[in-house]
């Protein structure tokens, strides 16, 4: 059964990632959804889920097959991707090639090949204590801070500090996240391009 703290800081995540869904559809390209287009290649932003005591999402990226024509091409460029997003700090818990087939009318069938990343965070590393603490010190010192909610569910002014850290947490991370993706979708279509 899901905790207050994970019913809590679930809501404020889905802001943070609903805010930068918002900030790259006005940056690039608008499609339905949680979706955006940029140099070609859709991107989207899942709605984030409470898996016990942890926060998870999925970015994903569409595979351009009007540049990469064969299933072993495409095949080659999601292992690149694999490789050049297998690096670094914060990797993604799993990285997989997903193909999706998209009938909207029962006419036509689309058949989409998406590299699907999902990431997953344990609720205590979406907020840093001594991060929470300087704010709410300055919060406390009369220094308005708009970016601290009014939520009546967080029962002290500290509590709602830490809810704002949560969502900017998120967002931060999933923007890092998915410009990491774009610079490796960007990285590969040029080396193919050789």
């Amino acid at each position: 059964m899901p905790t207050l703290k994970g019913l809590l800081f679930n809501q404020f995540a889905t802001e943070g990632l609903s805010a930068l869904v918002e900030e790259m559809q006005s940056k690039y390209t608008a499609k339905k959804g949680r979706r955006f287009n940029h140099d070609n290649i859709t991107y989207e932003i899942s709605r984030p889920t409470l898996n016990g005591n942890t926060i998870e999402f999925e970015i994903s990226s569409k595979i351009p097959e009007d540049e990469i024509k064969t299933p072993k091409a495409m095949q080659s460029y999601f292992q690149q991707i694999k490789k050049v997003l297998g690096k670094g700090k914060r990797k993604p818990e799993s990285i997989e090639m997903e193909n999706i087939v998209w009938d909207s009318r029962k006419e036509t069938e689309k058949k989409r090949d998406y590299v699907k990343l999902q990431y997953r965070f344990p609720l205590d590393d979406l907020f840093d204590n001594k991060v929470v603490a300087k704010r709410h010190e300055q919060v406390m010192s009369g220094q308005a801070d708009p970016s601290i909610p009014d939520s009546p569910s967080a029962f002290t002014k500290a509590g709602s500090v830490v809810l704002a850290v949560v969502r900017e947490t998120m967002h931060q991370f999933g923007k890092e996240s998915l410009v990491k993706l774009m610079d490796a979708n960007k990285q590969i279509k040029a080396s193919l391009k050789g």
